[in-house]
This record gives C-alpha cells, structure tokens and sequence, in this order.
C-alpha cells in the first residue's frame, strides 16, 4: 500500500531554495581558497549525470554496495527486523535501486515494517510510490519529501515505533570530519535506545582504484562537476565559461580523502546578476568542489561511539573495497 507523500518541503519541484544557493555561493567564491557545496551537484541534469556515473566500469562504489546487500540480505534483514514492527528510513532514496533488495526479502519474510522514504525531490517520490506500488503492493510506504532532519523531526512527532534508519551508498564520506560528526549526532538525537542506524562506507583502498572512479576516461564525471558551474548560469544569472575550467580531482592517502575541483584556465572575471557581484579568477585557480573521505574500519567504529552508536554487524564486498555497517543507538 502507497500513500501520498508527504511535502516537508519548501518547493515540490525538489530544487535547492534559491536565496539560500545564492548565499551559499557568494560566500564561498568570496573566499581565499574558493569552494561551492557539493549538496548543489542534484539538479536535473546533475542528477542525470549521477545516474550515468554510477554505471561506469571505473565507478567501483555502486557495484561493490551492490554485491554487498545482495550476499547478505537474509543476514541484514534478521539484524533489522526482530520480532516487532519497525519503520524502515531511507535517507535520499532516490529511486530506491539498492534499497529494493533489502525490500524484497523484507517482503518475502513477510516482516512487519512499513517503508518511509526520504528525498528532497517531490518528483522522484512521487516516481517512486508509483513504482513500488507495481512493483511491491504489499509493503506501505509513506515518502517524505523534504531535507532529512525536518524528516526525522517529523518521523519522531508522528512514528513511535522503533526505527531503522539506512544512509547507503557513501554519502557520510561528503562531509568534512566536523561536519559528519555533528550530521550523525543529529540523527542520533532522533532515535531512541534499540534503534539502528545502517550505513555505507567507502573504505580505503589503492589509488590507482579510487582516482579512476572520479576521473573517468569518458568524461562524465568532469561534466558532472562543470555542471554545477552551468547550474549557477542558469538559477542565478551568472556567465561562466564551462571551455575555461577543467575537472581536476586528487587523492590524499594520508587523509584519506579523495577531493574535486574546478580550475581556472585562465585570468578571467564571471558576474552573478543574482549576487550584483563579480568574482576574479587567477590563472589555474581552483574551486573545491566535493570531498569524498575514505574510512579503516576503525575509523568508522570510532566515529559511531563519537555520535552515540554502537557497531553491531560490518558487511563488505568480497575485496573489501565497502562496507554497509549496522550501528545500534546506545
């Protein structure tokens, strides 16, 4: 059973509220080291792209989780289901491909739960109960459209029962250390003792392994970063030459960080009529764009008891390139 979603949202079309990008970006190319937030990567077309990223032979993530949820779903689905009825949470579901394994054996073993997906983009709800009411009729499923913690705000307001929250794919590797912290401690403030939190995890791996999967030989994910620049030329009026930066990404094996910029190839000036503002660029300046943190599985039992979670189960692909790792709220 489907229900309509549920609009938490300030705009049903799912794009980012347009004050706040316009904010965001004046205060991030006003700085010394310029930096764009990787969160506006999700327009249509970035979203689009994404899509395609994923189904590159260079693209390791996507498989590798893949392989994991599919080897081991009996095993994840009798960690998660118990014997009482839970709320499944699916932060930025999307269209929910990975997350369908797991609801598959969840319906098979006629489990008790009901399927709350979450996702800034009304459009990709509304797709996604239709589809899954062809698909899986017998789950109910009630979308939430709107950013994930007005979500579980909403979750915790309205749905007592325990909770299961999944975060897949390796999303948490966005964010900056202080920033994955105070993501998970928030989440954490909305759950209750007993509840689980399952998550993915890039781990670390070769270089020569993770610095194709973000510079692949076709060339989608360069168009992917630039997109964010055509992004800005066509939400806040400004005119960058997309021919006048590259993709450039680099891999820091002591940090573990895999980290994207845009950058200059030229001394050039681009206005923002939104902003009334215009920004100089260097010669071979760069935008930091995106990081992408690799995690030891030590790092990631760490950053669990930092933020209140406990690791209760570690599954990984069979090279042990990721994890999805199951946390219990202590």
């Amino acid at each position: 059973m489907t229900l309509l979603p549920i609009d938490l949202s300030i705009k049903q079309d799912g794009t980012a509220d347009t004050a706040a990008f316009a904010k965001d970006v004046l205060e991030g190319l006003s700085r010394t080291n310029k930096k764009l937030s990787s969160r506006y990567f999700y327009d249509k077309e970035g979203s689009r792209l994404f899509q395609k990223i994923m189904h590159l032979s260079e693209y390791y993530p996507t498989r590798c989780e893949h392989e994991v949820l599919t080897g081991n779903k009996q095993d994840i689905i009798s960690k998660f289901a118990g014997d009482s009825f839970f709320h499944l949470i699916d932060l930025g579901a999307g269209d929910a491909l990975k997350t369908k394994i797991l609801l598959r054996e969840l319906d098979k073993q006629k489990k008790q739960f009901d399927y709350v997906p979450v996702d800034i983009s009304g459009d990709a709800m509304h797709q996604l109960n239709e589809n899954l009411q062809q698909e899986l009729p017998n789950i109910e499923v009630q979308a939430v459209v709107g950013e994930y913690f007005k979500a579980l705000e909403w979750l915790h307001e309205n749905k007592a029962e325990r909770k299961v929250v999944l975060f897949l794919g390796s999303n948490i590797g966005n964010f900056e250390d202080d920033e994955s912290i105070d993501f998970l401690k928030k989440i954490r403030s909305y759950l209750n003792t007993g509840d689980k939190l399952f998550m993915g995890v890039d781990l670390r791996k070769s270089p020569d392994v993770i610095l194709p999967a973000y510079n692949d030989a076709s060339g989608v994910t360069a168009a992917f970063n630039l997109n964010l620049l055509q992004r800005i030329n066509q939400e806040l009026g400004a005119n960058f030459d997309l021919t006048a930066f590259q993709h450039s990404p680099i891999y820091h094996p002591q940090k573990g960080v895999m980290k994207s910029y845009l950058v200059s190839t030229k001394a050039q000036e681009v206005h923002i009529k939104a902003l009334n503002k215009t920004f100089s660029f260097d010669a071979w300046e760069a935008i930091h764009t995106e990081n992408s943190h690799k995690y030891s599985l030590k790092q990631v039992e760490e950053l669990g008891l930092t933020c209140g979670f406990t690791v209760e189960a570690v599954f990984q692909d069979e090279a042990s390139q990721f994890a999805d790792v199951l946390f219990t709220v202590k």
